[in-house]
């Protein structure tokens, strides 16, 4: 910052002492001073300026003006057979030679942008379809789901692979270690998946950037200069690229947008994996890899239960899920409530009480004495009204 400050004091000084010198206001020291100090105070405040203005843009401009100005003299030169004494004529003159310049500038500034590589290769292509390019990343290929998404025909447009992508899942491939050598040979093998399909269109890439030496920033170049998006599952290189402006699809954001959506109260039915961490928990997982938390289920592993969830906990790992283990009976008594609509006491109607047996026949007391048994174990008032009948009879 020093140097820019030290610049702009000597520029200031010189066409403060150049105004000194020449005298363009006439023989009035102080005049000329100041004429000079104000034009040094417009320019550094043009420059200061133009400091947040692209290269592109400048470069434009400058290309912009230049065109206009030569196509000012060429018109001004076509123009020899007028009379320059004409005061019509010369105005005429220095009109085309303000317009096309000023014409020049503006234009060339603000389309500056197509003084990119990119956009000038694209004057010369031919004219069709525009491509929408897919840039896969490693560890997208080597996870896998991307050739299933890709068999479904969710991903569309033309698929990338850079060769420093394939150089990278080759060093991975060629590991000492045995985990990383198997994830390596896996992400090749999915990417002779997706070369095998049909509705893919897949593409190498060779396209290097040498003066970039991270991966993760040769693909950001890459889906600049292509126009593209970069598929990933990482991170780091999803927020890094987001920065950068460069639209990323992610495949664990779109694994997390399409899990089931559980509210407390539902009912369930999982599969025990394992012990949890506190007493009596089970640990559960679902098909998109859910983790789901069981109360009182540790002596239910390896078993299918109903579980009713009690609580959902959204994290930036996913989504895990709380519930609590039903018993068969609990079970189909939640599943009654939930479809049922509970009655009021009123409609209950208490047990018929027990008939006591005749006390004149004592064959008769003697064939109703089971069934009053029977009753007695309903309602204990009975017993007593039995024995007093049987002693009757006796």
């Amino acid at each position: 910052m020093a140097w820019f400050i030290l610049a702009r004091l000597l520029f200031t000084g010189a066409v403060v002492y150049s105004a000194f010198l020449l005298q363009p206001l006439g023989p009035q020291p102080v005049a000329n001073l100041l004429f000079g100090f104000g034009l040094a105070l417009l320019a550094v405040v043009f420059e200061w300026q133009l400091r947040e203005t692209s290269v592109t843009h400048m470069v434009g401009a400058l290309v912009g003006g230049a065109i206009g100005l030569a196509l000012a003299k060429g018109i001004g030169a076509a123009l020899f057979w007028a009379d320059p004494g004409d005061q019509r004529v010369a105005f005429l003159h220095s009109f085309i030679l303000l317009l096309f310049p000023y014409l020049g500038l503006v234009l060339g500034g603000r389309k500056g942008e197509w003084l990119e590589p990119t956009r000038l290769m694209s004057l010369f292509r031919a004219v069709g379809p525009e491509r929408r390019y897919k840039i896969l990343d490693t560890s997208v290929i080597i996870d896998g789901r991307i050739a299933d998404l890709c068999d479904t025909g969710f991903i569309d447009g033309t698929l990338v692979i850079p060769q420093f992508v394939l150089k990278e899942l080759q060093m991975v491939a060629d590991s000492a270690d045995s985990i990383k050598r198997n994830r390596g040979r896996r992400g090749l093998d999915i990417l002779q998946k997706i070369q095998k399909m049909t509705g893919a269109e897949v593409i190498v890439s060779d396209a290097d950037f040498p003066e970039v030496r991270e991966v993760d920033l040769k693909l950001i170049e890459l889906a600049r200069s292509l126009s593209g998006k970069i598929v990933t599952n990482d991170f780091n290189l999803n927020k890094v690229a987001q920065l950068r402006g460069v639209a990323v699809l992610n495949i664990n954001e779109l694994a997390n947008a399409l899990k089931p959506v559980v509210l407390p109260g539902e009912i369930m039915k999982v599969f025990i994996l394992k012990e949890g961490k506190e007493y009596n928990q089970g640990v559960a997982y679902l098909d998109d890899g859910t983790m789901v938390v069981v109360d009182n289920a540790r002596k239910m592993i390896s078993k299918t239960i109903d579980v009713v969830v009690t609580s959902v906990l959204q994290t930036t790992a996913g989504k895990m899920i709380f519930g609590r283990y039903l018993d068969p009976s609990q079970a189909s008594q939640a599943v009654m409530q939930a479809d049922e609509r509970p009655r009021s006491r009123s409609s209950v109607t208490p047990p018929p009480a027990p008939t006591l047996p005749p006390s004149s026949s004592l064959s008769s007391s003697t064939a109703v004495a089971p069934a009053s048994l029977s009753s007695a174990s309903a309602s204990p008032a009975a017993v007593p009204a039995h024995r007093a009948a049987t002693q009757a009879g006796k």
